[in-house]
């Protein structure tokens, strides 16, 4: 089975210094991967460039056996960290912006699982609560069929008690053709569904592997091995 995605020599660098330090990583269909480590060990560096919004890097990138293109961002579904949606639309305006932007947009998947979390289409994005942005903008990245799910940090914001939900709708909608790579803190919460993991410090991969390998190799948690190795 070939990787969706492949990165070979990954390197990226700001004016302040090296972020990405010649990392190598693959991805294949299937799988979930949790992409684990501290502020500023360059996740989301890495999640961008994959994503293509990052393009001055060195290294080789490939999704869907493609280079880092307009193919690959058509067969990419990104979560940021951040929204980049007008606070001054309605929920039910951003559904019509992905329907016209992405030709694999689920709107009747987006809808159903709006009326799960009780959203209101009608509703202006200004007015909701962090956690009910964060959960409308998963939802409308896992209401597409892609290929690559690129999820930086989507429990940031959830209270605890939907976390259990917001998980279940990534493990829900995305196929056995398709991979989920997924940034958190909240490794507790969260690696129950991860089926491999990947631990980033400073830019470079110090540790990764089937997620029960690695809790079978270390004898404890995912929890417990991050914070014993990060020392937190």
């Amino acid at each position: 089975m070939s990787a969706i995605l492949e990165a070979h020599g990954l390197k990226k660098s700001y004016a302040g210094g090296p972020v990405l330090h010649g990392l190598d990583l693959e991805v294949f269909p299937g799988k979930i991967v949790g992409v684990v480590g501290p502020n500023g060990c360059g996740k989301t560096t890495m999640f961008k460039i994959f994503a293509g919004l990052i393009n001055d890097y060195i290294g080789t990138v490939a999704i869907d056996g493609r280079p880092v293109g307009v193919h690959t961002k058509s067969v990419t579904s990104f979560l940021p960290e951040k929204t980049y949606l007008d606070d001054g639309m309605k929920i039910i305006g951003t559904l019509n912006f992905f329907s016209d932007f992405y030709d694999d947009f689920d709107r009747v998947k987006a809808l159903e699982m709006l009326a799960r979390f009780q959203l209101d289409p009608s509703m202006k994005i200004k007015t909701m609560s962090k956690g009910m942005q964060e959960k409308m903008q998963l939802i409308l990245v896992m209401s597409r069929a892609a290929k690559l799910y690129i999820l930086d940090e989507p429990l940031n914001g959830i209270d605890p008690a939907a976390r259990d939900s917001i998980l279940d709708i990534i493990l829900k909608n995305y196929s056995e053709n398709s991979a989920v790579l997924l940034s958190t803190h909240l490794i507790y919460d969260v690696e129950r569904i991860f089926d491999e993991v990947v631990m980033m410090r400073m830019g470079s991969i110090i540790a990764s592997g089937d997620a029960d390998e690695l809790r079978e190799k270390s004898g404890k948690s995912l929890n417990d091995y991050f914070r014993e190795v990060f020392k937190c």
